[in-house]
């Protein structure tokens, strides 16, 4: 961040802190992949807590890898194309035993293919053998919906990796991975004796003469459905950063996780229910792990799903500043109705120049639909008071495209948007100094295990005019800038998003075509609007729905009718309540 295009930077090597190096005798070794450029892996926390559980064990050295474009990767081969190896040791990704990719977005689904292709792997997982590297996945995106790549990979985890790596990669298995026999016997045994593993080549999808899913049938007396784990108290355990490097979002910020779920019920938003029940670290936990990240740097970033619902957030900025010559405390993300004095004050200390707001809708009927749970009031008192505390800049998130929208809520849009910069301009002249507002317009894409998982989605079409109607009606007012996401590509996120198993046959179509999606989507025998743009029936079995995570298909069901009808619904009181199933099913 902030660096000139064009110089030259240091090696990642020199740049990293917390790097760890092993060695390879006698141990079993793990490539822990991203497929995406080193800069955004290097920027999500679930790839520093894999890395770190991992090395945690003697008997186990995790290094690694991430997609070629990172410029740690571009080691030149014959031919002048890049060749993959592991960032600590540089070995190819074939020496190893396991190959673990973290996949936390479905848009980087893609990139899977190209980096078994690139390490010379066969990409499905029926064409590899106990000679190969064991090819695991795991990741929000794999117990969102992993069916999409079920052909490419040998085994998944579903749910969270404190409680699932322990079991698999405990000493007494080291020797499976380094003699298996075979693929098939290691890998049942796997399934059979750890809840939350999902081996894709032992369950057969069944589809009907409508093409709907009919079953999705387990061998060898595995369970029809696999249980979604999770760490119950977050409180025994700690989420932070292993390394700390300035190539990433973050810049040089240890981060460190106060929360896992949310719970405000947005009808949209997967990470609101999969991560049920909504949790929360103690303030002693999180100061500890404060204090560690300060032995190494001043930045502090505070992550979550639900930062400003933490009990406390206040005192533990208070207690960041105390620090040394007082530490720079970020959030991941923050609630317009959460913004108190406290923390408007711990944002300007931290010389935040740009906060970020999301009203996600411009109309009060629309995040009335979502169950938002934001008054227009409220998210002009927010932006009012951060730009009077001294922080210039505003990002504005919306969603088009959403459920039961019509042309006034795109007018809605605009017209908050005009309100907004009214209040702006006349607080900016107050403080001296005119910052700019950034509007961010994000096609609505459905998602499993939500309300919105029977809705289809808007056309293309439909969305790039509706983008096109905001920017036309903002474009003249001055000290906004729109950003618009690129229509096709949400197309695609919700082909993966939505897809059962037959979709990895488009993915591999596309890896074949070297990534041209509109050749294709155009040339494929399975028609992608049977995903994207079919509205499901309400009885309709969904390729994840051999996930348990605990909540009850009725509970989405009645919260999909409150959608429709405008009705919002209270937030997760986190205490038992029994409504939407997961707390009765861990009781």
């Amino acid at each position: 961040m902030g660096k000139k295009t064009g110089q030259k930077r240091p090696p990642v090597a020199e740049i990293e802190r917390g790097a760890i190096h092993k060695s390879w005798r006698n141990r079993v070794s793990v490539a822990l992949v991203y497929p995406n450029t080193y800069h955004v892996g290097m920027s999500n926390l679930g790839l520093h807590t894999v890395y770190g559980l991992l090395n945690a064990f003697e008997h186990v050295l995790c290094e690694r890898a991430f997609f070629p474009q990172a410029r740690a990767h571009r080691v030149q081969g014959g031919l002048g194309e890049p060749k993959l190896v592991s960032l600590e040791s540089k070995r190819s990704l074939a020496d190893f035993d396991v190959v673990a990719f973290s996949l936390a977005f479905e848009n980087d689904f893609p990139n899977l293919l190209t980096l078994l292709d690139m390490a010379g792997l066969p990409l499905f997982a029926a064409d590899r053998n106990a000679n190969h590297p064991l090819i695991m996945a795991g990741g929000v995106a794999c117990f969102i919906n992993p069916e999409p790549i079920a052909p490419f990979i040998d085994l998944i985890a579903i749910g969270e990796a404190e409680l699932l790596l322990p079991p698999i990669f405990g000493e007494h298995r080291s020797f499976q991975f380094k003699s298996r026999e075979t693929k098939a016997d290691f890998l049942t045994d796997l399934a059979q004796n750890i809840p939350g593993l999902y081996v894709p080549e032992l369950y057969a999808p069944e589809y009907s003469k409508d093409g709907t899913l009919k079953a999705l049938t387990p061998q060898r007396g595995l369970p029809e459905k696999i249980k979604r784990v999770y760490v119950a108290d977050l409180n025994a355990i700690e989420t932070q950063s292993a390394i700390i490097t300035p190539d990433t979002t973050f810049d040089a910020t240890h981060l460190v996780e106060v929360s896992r779920g949310c719970p405000h019920g947005c009808r949209f938003c997967s990470a609101g229910y999969i991560y049920r029940p909504p949790r929360f670290r103690a303030i002693d936990n999180l100061e500890k792990q404060i204090g560690k990240g300060l032995e190494t740097t001043d930045k502090i970033g505070l992550v979550g799903a639900a930062v400003s619902d933490l009990p406390g957030l206040s005192s533990l900025c208070q207690f960041a500043a105390q620090q040394k010559d007082g530490a720079r405390v970020s959030f991941s993300s923050l609630r317009a109705d959460a913004l108190d004095e406290d923390l408007i004050a711990s944002l300007k200390k931290s010389g935040v120049k740009t906060a970020t707001i999301a009203p996600d809708a411009g109309s009060a009927r629309m995040r009335a639909v979502i169950n938002k749970g934001l008054s227009e009031e409220t998210i002009l008192a927010a932006i009012e008071n951060l730009v009077a505390a001294g922080i210039p800049n505003v990002k504005l998130y919306f969603m088009i495209g959403l459920p039961t929208e019509t042309a006034d809520d795109v007018s809605a849009i605009v017209n908050l948007c005009r309100k907004i910069k009214h209040m702006f301009l006349a607080t900016s002249r107050a403080q001296k100094r005119i910052g700019e507002i950034t509007v961010s317009l994000n096609s609505f894409v459905p998602k499993p295990v939500t309300p919105f998982q029977w809705v289809s989605m808007d056309s293309i079409d439909s969305l790039k005019a509706k983008i096109k109607t905001i920017k036309s009606a903002l474009k003249k007012v001055p000290n906004i800038r729109i950003h618009a996401d690129v229509p096709r590509w949400a197309y695609v996120q919700a082909l993966f998003s939505r897809g059962d198993r037959r979709v990895a046959d488009i993915l591999y179509m596309a890896h074949q075509n070297k990534g041209n999606w509109p050749k294709t989507l155009k040339a494929s025998p399975v028609n992608p609007d049977f995903y994207v743009a079919r509205e499901r029936g309400l009885d309709e079995l969904f390729p994840w729905d051999f996930i348990d995570h605990g909540i009850k298909k009725s509970f989405l069901k009645n919260e999909y009718d409150r959608a429709l009808k405008s009705r919002p619904s209270p937030p997760c009181p986190i205490e038992s309540c029994q409504l939407c199933g997961v707390c009765k099913t861990i009781a």
